[in-house]
């Protein structure tokens, strides 16, 4: 007992540890996994400790991730996406799996090996690459959505491939790998499809997936209300892992992958009432699994193997990397990608994914690609990997200047220059720009999503393609003249840049800046600009109010103390603003840490006078 609270308290540590660090150096949460895997590996061979083992419990968290994929692919979300999932998608994860299969058989490897090479490395890092999008506020972007698809359309594809890869299983290894699992009886148990023949396994395989999708329909609601009976929370936990286990017992009994049975069930639940319960109570063991999964791997790199073939793995992973980047290339310019999304596009996801780790330790398994082979590639992947945060840095620094302005998609020559220049037209800028419209005021829309600005052409707006933080693209467009800028781009960085630049470069300008948040606001305010909007605060407002009226309180009370609040709230921000330093995090500011404290402990009294006594009995309930 004592040992195995030693060993999760090793692997607790270790994950709690590392994955904070890993994140705020931007190299992703996978990363951090790895990185405390390869920190403790030393000391879990000195305690003995079987990884290998551990990592086939840990797998099953990519079982539970491929469930969750399934309750995401809602039908009407894939059919708009279909000409990016299966054009740009399915096109990539062909032509990279060709092109490595071809270098592989050049390298001596047997045909359905190189085949089977293929199709694991042609998959990307979903989690690496979606998170760094994210904070880069890229995700709208032509190159951000057009990887999106291409990352979702290779997460449907691991489902065919592990379907696949056991077809091609060679005699010699299905021997060896037969003879072993019958030493230490890992692979026995049970099987409904034992001495039946090729129609009878069909059946009972295709009956076996009917199960699945008649019982997702039909029975997931009176489960689910049954066990409400009782009110009790960890029974719905329970409940979301016994539909979830045993589906996976269903798919292994009939021979098929226990993810494959678990994305069907996905799919067939994902217009369930009954969908964002199962995704709440799934979503905790999931992220716990699948980290513990990524530790393991990072502790059973082979560094001895690495350090004896360092030249020669070294050499694969950057060739990988390179061919991989050079496919995407071409696919870009298939699909109308240009300049910076071009290149953004293509070194996203120029690195090996995380479900290469899946694929290898299954096609050893299966007897498909020999172990040896796998432990070098599971190098390769680790380094693409690690090597990934570099490629955003090379392109951040060196690419993106060169070449953002130097494809066949140049930046639009801005002929018609308005009085307001919008930077940004998402969720925030579209709602700017239709105000000013409608008042007869012309705009200037500069964006770097080529598709929504065509669309916006349609209806006679002046939109333009570019990247607004470019100070040649802003005096083109007549920053100059305009009286109003308005920053509506994603990213709380290039906001606070953008804002800085334009305020100092244009003192005669009135910079309106959108805030993320109410730090974000003091960032702003920091570099100058003294028209800055929140984001969410007005909607917040309001529903503070109708909170208050909830809690009795009648209408006007509730308004006088929400614009009571908003007043004090506007003052205070300004107060505490004066003694910000963007260059110094705000708990180890002192005169910040005070100021707040300050502001914190009137403002209740302060506010409480606003504010009437509740209806009579209304204000208990």
């Amino acid at each position: 007992m004592t040992g195995f609270l030693l060993l999760a308290f090793i692997f607790l540590v270790a994950g709690v540890v590392s994955v904070p660090l890993a994140s705020k150096l931007g190299l992703g949460s996978v990363l951090g996994y790895l990185i405390a895997g390869i920190i403790i590996g030393p000391l879990l061979a000195l305690l003995h400790v079987d990884v290998v083992q551990i990592q086939h419990f840990a797998e099953f968290g990519v079982v539970m991730m491929l469930f969750l994929v399934g309750l995401e692919l809602e039908p009407k979300r894939l059919w708009a996406m279909r000409h990016k999932l299966i054009g740009l998608g399915g096109m990539q994860i062909g032509l990279t799996a060709l092109a490595v299969a071809v270098v592989a058989v050049l390298m001596g490897e047997k045909p359905t090996v190189a085949l089977a090479v293929g199709l694991v490395l042609a998959l990307s890092s979903t989690a690496i690459v979606l998170q760094t999008l994210q904070e880069k506020g890229q995700m709208r972007s032509d190159g951000g959505s057009s990887a999106f698809a291409v990352l979702l359309t290779q997460d449907i594809a691991v489902i065919p491939m592990l379907a696949l890869i056991p077809l091609m299983a060679l005699p010699e290894l299905a021997e060896a790998v037969s003879h072993g699992a019958g030493e230490d009886g890992h692979d026995a148990g049970l099987s409904l499809v034992a001495g039946l023949s090729g129609w009878q396994t069909t059946l009972v395989t295709l009956g076996a997936i009917g199960l699945v999708v008649v019982a997702g329909s039909t029975l997931t609601g009176p489960i689910f209300r049954f066990i409400g009976h009782a009110r009790l929370r960890e029974l719905f936990v329970a409940g979301a892992l016994m539909i979830v286990v045993g589906i996976a017992v269903l798919m292994s009994l009939v021979g098929l992958s226990a993810a494959l049975g678990t994305f069907i069930a996905g799919v067939v639940l994902a217009n369930s009432e009954y969908r964002h319960e199962l995704e709440s109570d799934i979503e905790p063991f999931k992220g716990l699994l699948l980290g513990l999964f990524f530790i393991t791997v990072g502790a059973g790199i082979d560094f001895t193997l690495l350090a004896e073939n360092a030249a020669a793995i070294v050499g694969l992973t950057l060739g990988l990397m390179a061919l991989k980047a050079g496919v995407l290339l071409v696919l870009a310019r298939i699909f109308g990608l240009r300049g910076h999304d071009k290149w953004l596009f293509a070194l996203s996801l120029a690195q090996a994914g995380e479900f290469g780790f899946v694929l290898l330790s299954f096609t050893v398994g299966a007897a498909v690609i020999p172990e040896a082979l796998a432990d070098r590639l599971m190098l390769v992947v680790a380094l693409s990997m690690l090597l990934t945060p570099l490629l955003f840095i090379l392109l951040d620094r060196v690419i993106a200047p060169r070449f953002a302005g130097g494809d066949a998609r140049e930046a639009d020559e801005i002929v018609t220059k308005g009085s307001v220049i919008i930077a940004g037209h998402g969720r925030v800028g579209g709602i700017v720009n239709r105000i000013l419209r409608a008042m007869g005021t012309e705009t200037t829309v500069i964006d770097y999503s080529s598709s929504q600005l065509d669309m916006l052409r349609t209806f006679g707006v002046h939109a333009h393609y570019g990247d607004a933080t470019r100070p040649d693209l802003l005096v083109a467009a007549g920053i100059e003249e305009a009286k109003v800028f308005v920053i509506a781009i994603d990213g709380k960085e290039q906001i606070t840049e953008l804002a800085r630049y334009a305020v100092k470069t244009w003192p005669h300008l009135h910079v309106i800046a959108r805030a993320v948040d109410r730090t974000h606001v003091y960032d702003l305010w920091s570099v100058g600009c003294r028209d800055i909007v929140r984001e969410t605060y007005d909607s917040s407002l309001r529903l503070g109010r109708s909170a208050i009226e909830a809690l009795g309180h009648g209408r006007d009370d509730a308004q006088n103390f929400v614009d009571a609040f908003n007043d004090f709230d506007r003052k205070a921000m300004v107060e505490v603003a004066s003694v910000y330093d963007i260059n110094i995090p705000g708990p180890e500011n002192p005169e910040y840490v005070a100021k707040v404290r300050e502001i914190s402990e009137a403002w209740g009294e302060q506010l409480r006078g606003h504010l009437g006594p509740a209806k009579s009995g209304e204000s208990e309930n």
